[in-house]
């Protein structure tokens, strides 16, 4: 007779695979490809591993069989494992990753809360071995673009005591350098020389005839000066 947690585990999609690692498949589809004689179908899965102690990978596999597509989604996840930073059993603070029109935003959790999250994502932070974590998958519910979201929101995770160092040692580094050099300043520069235009076809005509000359004022002569003589007037009777 099996028991509760034996059946769970039977039930389990993911796989034990070299070196501890558990593949967990999260999505299987069929693609096509058009060309001149028709189309060319294949297969793509997303592959996430892990060991359940904080190291995690993802993996896209294309190939023209299922199985084979799972195989190199697998390798490829394998090669591209990274270190989750975990406070206990959950995440140190919280993180909000875009990737394409999938956002994904994971929060810490109190001890027992278990995973709160979706498929894609419950896969790829299980295998991390987070087991209190609340999760919010907001835009595209693609689970490439979703399992990518939530790879690359754990691989930015940062203790804050490390965050503090780190800003120490730009501190120091910047205050050790010496200062920089000042600039001197920029000659100013030369303005342009300007454009010669053309003479129109008048223009050459007006300025080779000669100006004229300035009107002179005629010298005052001397008019003689008339005197009217008083004639009397005729006498009436």
């Amino acid at each position: 007779m099996t028991t509760r947690g034996e059946r769970r585990d039977r039930g389990d999609r993911g796989d034990r695979g070299d070196g501890g690692f558990q593949e967990r498949v999260v999505s299987i589809k069929r693609v096509a490809k058009v060309v001149k004689g028709g189309r060319n179908f294949s297969f793509n899965a997303m592959v996430v591993v892990g060991d359940g102690s904080g190291q995690v990978g993802m993996g896209l596999g294309k190939a023209d069989e299922v199985p084979e597509a799972v195989r190199k989604g697998g390798t490829i996840a394998k090669r591209n494992l990274i270190t989750v930073r975990m406070k206990g059993s959950t995440i140190p603070h919280e993180v909000t990753v875009r990737f394409g029109t999938s956002v994904v935003l994971l929060k810490p959790a109190a001890p027992g809360t278990g995973v709160i999250a979706g498929a894609s994502v419950r896969a790829v932070v299980g295998a991390a071995g987070i087991r209190d974590i609340l999760t919010k998958s907001l835009g595209s519910p693609n689970p490439i673009n979703v399992v990518t979201a939530t790879f690359k929101a754990l691989e930015s995770l940062r203790f804050p005591e490390e965050t503090v160092r780190q800003r120490k040692e730009l501190a120091e580094a910047l205050r050790a350098s010496p200062p920089p050099e000042p600039r001197s300043p920029r000659p100013p520069r030369p303005s342009p020389p300007r454009p010669r235009v053309a003479p129109r076809e008048g223009d050459g005509a007006r300025a080779a005839a000669p100006a004229p000359a300035p009107a002179t004022a005629a010298p005052a002569t001397a008019t003689p000066a008339v005197v009217a003589l008083a004639t009397p007037a005729p006498a009436t009777e």
